[in-house]
């Protein structure tokens, strides 16, 4: 039985539409693949757990997948009625007027997440207990193992939670692996943008976003033992003329300086990490390096977006709900191009189509290095 192979799952918010496309394709070519290992960030744990959960053919599960997030809109995900936004801004104002008094409660983020909560418990048909769907295609060895990350915000360590069999724990002085039953609330954590949404409470920690200060996206996928490995970005990258352009001439608004933080923040090294599995590939094929049986030759493909996603998003910010869309553009939303961090909760019907549809087509344009590398 095949058991190297693993697919990492990067993050970004409604981004992470754009790897529905790419398995959309991967599925239509190869019906009925099998991914052991797999690894979610930030909102790939979504996609990741999805997959680990169903039950059916891999054609079957990223079916089913598409229609879930074909169903999606920004109500599902956080209550956007003024009613809602009125009191969580209303408890964030008390709070910094207050000076921080005791009694007054503590806003944890500025919408409500419950909605996502239940979507996500009816997607994965979810209970206390865990995923049964995890369970049995583990116990039948379809899966090997499924990794979850998140960030400790009382430790500042990245923290991946990991179901599976034999699988061998790691620790390191900024991120560390831990044994357990997915549940919802591991991905209800790892999708937690900051300050945005609320942080959650796991065995007496509050845990966010996994994409938080994530320096080695691929290291779950090795630790778990993978030889062959899938990665998908959801952050375009920009040639040197797009670099230099400004997107904002004026004073820099708010929403600006949030796009800049937001991507200060949300680091991602998976071309970095691949980079240095090519060179350590390099060092073992000369035997360069010594003995060492945790060493392996690792080949890695790497997907990511064909265009920038977060400037599409600003073709449809005008659908966001109206007194959502107001509070954003007091930030400066509508005097930038960038729309970083608007484009990650634009859970908007028709920009999700779109993302899916960029994914299945820049999936189509490398289907060949694909399948070279699944073959």
């Amino acid at each position: 039985m095949n058991d190297d192979l693993a697919l990492v799952l990067s993050g970004g918010g409604a981004h992470a539409a754009y790897q529905v496309g790419f398995l959309r394709c991967l599925a239509g070519r190869f019906p009925d693949l099998r991914i052991p290992i797999l690894t979610g960030i930030s909102a790939g744990a979504i996609n990741a757990a999805f997959i680990a959960n169903y039950r059916g053919s891999f054609a079957e599960s990223i079916g089913a997948l598409s229609f879930f997030w074909q169903r999606v809109s920004i109500g599902h995900v956080f209550k956007a009625d003024a009613w809602s936004l009125a009191k969580n801004l209303s408890h964030w104002g008390i709070h910094l007027l207050s000076g921080g008094i005791p009694r007054t409660p503590s806003p944890k983020g500025l919408v409500d997440t419950t909605p996502l909560r239940s979507l996500l418990e009816e997607g994965f048909a979810a209970s206390s207990g865990g995923m049964i769907g995890i369970r049995e295609n583990i116990r039948q060895q379809k899966l090997n193992a499924i990794a979850i990350t998140t960030t400790n915000y009382a430790t500042g360590q990245t923290v991946t939670w990991v179901q599976g069999k034999n699988i061998e724990m790691w620790e390191r002085p900024d991120r560390h692996s831990v044994m357990t039953e997915i549940t919802v609330d591991q991905i209800m954590a790892s999708t937690a943008l900051p300050i945005l949404f609320p942080a959650v409470k796991i065995g007496g920690y509050w845990y966010g976003d996994g994409g938080i200060r994530q320096y080695a996206p691929l290291s779950p996928a090795l630790h778990l033992g993978a030889r062959r490995i899938l990665a998908v970005s959801t952050r375009y990258r920009p040639s040197l003329e797009e670099a230099r352009s400004a997107a904002h001439r004026e004073y820099p608004s708010i929403a600006h300086i949030m796009d800049i933080l937001m991507s200060a923040v949300f680091v991602e090294q998976i071309d970095q990490d691949v980079l240095g599995l090519e060179r350590v590939n390099r060092l073992l094929e000369r035997k360069a390096m010594p003995e060492d049986p945790k060493l392996r030759l690792v080949r890695a493909f790497t997907l990511r977006p064909s265009h920038n996603l977060s400037k599409i998003a600003g073709k449809f910010e005008p659908d966001l709900p109206r007194l959502f869309r107001f509070l954003t553009r007091r930030f400066g939303t509508h005097k930038t191009e960038s729309f970083d961090w608007i484009s990650m909760v634009m859970f908007d019907a028709r920009y999700i189509k779109t993302l899916m549809d960029i994914g299945e087509a820049d999936a189509g344009a490398r289907i060949e290095e694909i399948s070279a590398l699944l073959t």
